[in-house]
């Protein structure tokens, strides 16, 4: 009962605690961090976890009531470690704070931007880049050729690019169909968009560990989902088989995108929603979420 005791005498000593401005700002603080710890969990893995997480603390509450010695010793033990296991439990979005964290230092992040998707400096520059790869992508789905396409957004994807073909070229659609061309030298592996241009091509991305995956997705598809998971980038897949145009984002996979579905996607993921547009594609995009299986 000790933990439910400890709470009773923070509530009973909150009248004499005396209240000063910077403890105003110390709990705006820990509201930011809270509201972005949860943004970015949200629609993760990650947030299926945490969800567990909450159920064990329940679990410790409820031996804590009813006085279960032996369960409550075991629940102890593993909050005594809770820091070690949301380290490992979460490596990969800390991973992500941090690359924010650090782009801000530098300079190339500012600091709305953590706490929103829109990462373009040069919203026009996105939007032809956007047009651009939607008509390539258009010709690649019909003509049954695979491609594979990451767009940045707020983590820069440097470890990703260094293992690739840097281009770092303005995007226009013959570009990328020529990066993808069957007997091009840079069409085995995914192309990397950064601002608005072709960063690099020929880059290995890693592959989901999940066993959930549909039998169908190829090997394009799990290194997109696998990619998503590891980053905020939205990854286009079109399949060499079916000629099919899908989008990876957040652990999940999206598919049989129409050319225009998928520009109302990307501008209002990379280069901010416009009203129109956004209403435009939350109709088109009603009913076509798959979460990488097959229906």
């Amino acid at each position: 009962m000790t933990f439910f005791n400890d709470i009773g005498d923070f509530f009973r000593n909150l009248s004499s605690l005396s209240f000063r401005p910077s403890d105003m700002l110390d709990i705006i603080f820990v509201f930011l961090i809270l509201f972005y710890g949860i943004r970015l969990v949200r629609d993760t893995r990650a947030y299926q976890l945490l969800k567990g997480l909450v159920f064990l603390l329940i679990a410790f509450a409820l031996t804590s009531i009813f006085q279960m010695q032996a369960s409550n010793y075991i629940f102890k033990s593993v909050w005594q470690y809770i820091i070690i296991i949301l380290i490992v439990v979460f490596q990969q979005e800390i991973r992500q704070v941090f690359a924010n964290l650090g782009r801000l230092g530098d300079g190339k992040l500012s600091f709305k931007s953590l706490f929103t998707d829109i990462s373009s400096e040069n919203r026009e520059t996105v939007k032809n880049a956007i047009a651009e790869i939607c008509k390539a992508v258009e010709e690649m789905s019909e003509s049954k050729t695979g491609a594979l396409i990451v767009m940045e957004k707020n983590v820069f994807l440097d470890d990703i690019v260094n293992n690739g073909t840097v281009i770092d070229a303005a995007i226009t659609s013959e570009l990328i169909g020529n990066v993808f061309f069957p007997n091009s030298p840079l069409h085995d592996g995914a192309a990397i968009v950064r601002n608005g241009r072709l960063l690099a091509a020929r880059c290995v991305l890693p592959l989901t560990k999940r066993t959930d995956v549909s039998t169908e997705l190829g090997t394009r598809h799990k290194s997109a989902i696998g990619m998503s998971e590891q980053s905020d980038a939205i990854v286009v897949v079109v399949s060499e088989e079916t000629g099919t145009i899908s989008v990876a984002q957040s652990g999940r996979i999206y598919r049989d995108f129409t050319e225009l579905v998928l520009r109302e996607k990307l501008l209002n993921e990379l280069a901010g929603p416009d009203e129109a547009d956004e209403s435009i594609a939350k109709k088109l995009l009603k009913g076509k979420k798959k979460d990488g299986k097959s229906e």
